[in-house]
């Protein structure tokens, strides 16, 4: 059996230790010595210069279609992930009868803004119940591990039909049938159960995502049968609103199941206070000896507004919608002429709906991003401000920064926790013994959204960069994405590097690490459109001891696995 051997670089190995110069040897897959004056191996990872530390857990995407054609799961591939869970926010593909594929496109459309098209074409059907899709899942190469949990949203409809679709409260049988379904699943292997109580999720039929509205008889049924199959975790996204009366049925989940129970914390404008008193309650809850985690996102959670993507910041103009579908050059012409701009500037606005309509007229939220992305913008720089400056409507500004780079100009629109103008309390949020990094959303949002480069930024703004507050240790930020996200789902045997762990290692050159603006591309199925993000520094990435990816390129190594509960070791003290 061949050895790696990753010599010279400086060793950060995801406890939060401080980092040190060591030597990694990995053999079948596993470390197999850490330290000095190794001897060599059969390759050999120079990394002079580079941080040597654990690949990334990511506990919040969405690729449950993507994993079916894609097998790099890009861009987590290309920011150094190692590891993905899957079949978050309540939403995914199984169970599904032949006659509900339909429907769970899109309901994904909808919530996770992936295009239709693009999973009618790319998924190959292989299943109707949810252990028949972790064996699809199993048999498709692939470069890094993903692993599944149980959706509500599909697990309702198959057992209730229109009425669960609906919202309709469930009967005591539907219960019961439900529970079985994830009992089935839990079983089979998936690492927990998802469901969504935000108002924002809607499927592309308007209707809110199944189980938003759930009685906590249904809840707690639920997270019986996640506790019957064998536990794992309980992840709910939240409404961000009634939370204190939400964390109540949480925590009689983790007391009557013993299941971790996972949900989304941000701040928002409407209650910028409330993440201060639910972390509180979250000190509480963890000091009864309850495993209540919030998931909290590594920068402020943001739209990013172009010509190409899904949200136009010019979408309420009836001059603009008249050249809305045009092909991009012509529309781009058609928007550079100053009569067109005229015309959207003095338009009365339509109303699209209260979020779209809040999302449109608030221009001093709406920033350019530019292509060294600023995440992290002055308040004196956002279009309400700069147009005041200049004495100008701020949607001459937004049309300015749109047109720019051939109309593919893109606007930053930070929607939580950018309340106070920079990222005091997503600091204070990541900081917290009682949270855990996550909700980069890899896979979905494709016209919208872009947070998939987390891990990367959490390197180079929070560790490195950042200018307008504290920074955080890197070995906090490495841990923080690593063991601390990896012990949330039970990934014991990853998130470390140590002898006898998975070896699953990003070599990252920390000082030439770059992370690029976004952008829209056309590769998914169907020549459907997303953002990707890409990133420079990162030398190799390795999984199970094969490097998948050698400075942001694929090799075509593809040891990747789909992983299983009862496959991982037994958590120790």
């Amino acid at each position: 059996m061949s050895t790696l051997v990753i010599r010279n670089g400086t060793l950060v190995d995801g406890t939060g230790a401080p980092r040190r110069v060591a030597d990694v040897a990995i053999e079948g897959g596993r470390i197999i010595a850490v330290g000095a004056d190794l001897p060599p191996g059969d390759e050999e990872v120079d990394a002079t210069g580079c941080i040597v530390a654990p690949g990334w857990v990511d506990v919040h995407t969405h690729y449950d279609a993507q994993a079916t054609w894609d097998p790099y799961l890009t861009p987590s591939g290309w920011h150094g992930v190692t590891t993905v869970v899957m079949g978050n926010c309540g939403v995914g593909f199984a169970p599904a009868r032949p006659e509900g594929r339909d429907w769970l496109i899109q309901l994904m459309e909808g919530v996770e803004d992936i295009p239709g098209a693009a999973m009618h074409e790319g998924i190959q059907w292989a299943w109707e119940h949810f252990p028949e899709y972790l064996d699809a899942l199993a048999s498709y190469p692939r470069a890094i591990d993903i692993a599944a949990q149980v959706p509500h949203a599909a697990v309702r409809a198959y057992v209730m039909g229109d009425r669960g679709a609906r919202n309709e409260p469930a009967t005591p049988g539907d219960i019961v049938a439900m529970a079985a379904i994830v009992r089935d699943g839990i079983a089979a292997g998936a690492l927990g159960f998802s469901t969504s109580r935000t108002l924002i999720h809607k499927g592309s039929d308007g209707v809110h995502v199944p189980g938003t509205f759930a009685g906590q008889d249904e809840l707690l049924g639920l997270a019986d049968g996640l506790a019957a199959g064998g536990g794992g975790v309980f992840q709910m996204t939240s409404n961000h609103e009634d939370m204190a009366d939400e964390l109540v049925w949480m925590r009689d989940v983790a007391r009557s199941t013993g299941c971790t129970v996972s949900f989304n914390l941000h701040q928002t404008d409407v209650a910028p206070q409330l993440w201060k008193r639910m972390l509180t309650l979250l000190e509480e809850t963890q000091a009864e000896g309850l495993p209540v985690y919030a998931q909290v996102a590594g920068r402020p959670p943001g739209i990013l507004m172009c010509l190409e993507g899904t949200a136009v910041p010019l979408l309420n103009s009836v001059t603009y919608l008249g050249i809305h579908f045009l092909p991009h050059d012509e529309k781009v012409a058609k928007l550079r002429d100053p009569k067109v701009q005229a015309a959207i500037i003095a338009d009365e606005l339509l109303s699209i709906g209260p979020f779209e309509d809040f999302i449109l007229s608030s221009f001093g939220r709406m920033y350019r991003l530019g292509e060294s992305p600023n995440y992290e913008p002055e308040p004196s720089t956002s279009a309400a401000a700069i147009a005041a400056a200049r004495g100008c409507h701020p949607r001459q500004v937004v049309i300015e920064w749109l047109l720019e780079g051939d109309g593919r100009g893109v606007i930053y629109f930070p929607i939580f926790c950018y309340t106070d103008g920079d990222m005091e309390v997503s600091r204070q949020l990541l900081s917290h013994p009682g949270t855990v990094v996550g909700l980069a959303d890899g896979g979905a949002h494709c016209g919208t959204i872009c947070d998939v480069s987390t891990p990367t930024f959490l390197l180079t703004h929070w560790v490195r960069d950042r200018v307008r507050g504290e920074k955080l240790p890197l070995e906090t930020v490495i841990a923080m994405q690593t063991r601390d996200s990896a012990r949330l789902y039970g990934l014991t045997d990853r998130g470390v590097i140590a002898t006898g762990m998975k070896a699953d290692i990003n070599v990252i050159d920390l000082d030439q690490l770059t992370l690029h603006a976004p952008e829209i591309i056309y590769d998914l199925p169907a020549g459907g459109r997303r953002f990707v993000q890409r990133a420079d520094g990162y030398r190799a990435t390795i999984v199970s001891g094969e490097v998948v990816f050698r400075d942001g390129a694929p090799t075509g190594k593809l040891p990747g696995k789909l992983v299983r509960r009862q496959d991982l070791p037994a958590a120790t003290a």
